[in-house]
């Protein structure tokens, strides 16, 4: 068995790198790391973990149907989750679906929506963080 000791990156899929990465930064707070040219990949950092946005010709975005279970979480503090939220709708952003979770691993206020090219994304202020 391979023993991995935790994420390096997750990638996004997106149509267009620099109207994603302006999302990411502007919206999200991602802080942009490297560029590549080609393949167009945008690599941005979260805290202390990375993100990288790619440029695919495949499908992007999770049907319709399945508005939020295939998706990629943010933490936020939760003291700031109110303004986190409000900020979303301040820039036009679409709120699929919201909860307050009591139970399981991942605890706290949940918020879903999408970036530009679909792809489900998740603000979550933890009550309960699971790492520091």
């Amino acid at each position: 068995m391979i023993k991995t000791r935790g994420i390096a990156h997750f990638t996004i899929p997106v149509r267009d790198t620099a109207r994603a990465e302006a999302f990411y930064r502007d919206v999200l707070g991602c802080e942009v790391i490297q560029r590549v040219p080609r393949p167009a990949m945008v690599f941005l950092k979260t805290g202390e973990d990375f993100v990288v946005l790619t440029e695919s010709k495949g499908p992007i975005g999770s049907p319709p149907e399945d508005r939020h279970h295939v998706h990629h979480a943010f933490v936020v503090d939760e003291a700031g989750y109110d303004d986190q939220l409000a900020y979303l709708r301040s820039k036009g952003v679409e709120i699929l679906f919201e909860e307050d979770r009591h139970e399981g691993i991942f605890q706290g206020r949940q918020t879903y929506f999408r970036d530009p090219d679909g792809n489900v994304l998740e603000i979550v202020g933890l009550r309960n963080p699971t790492r520091k």
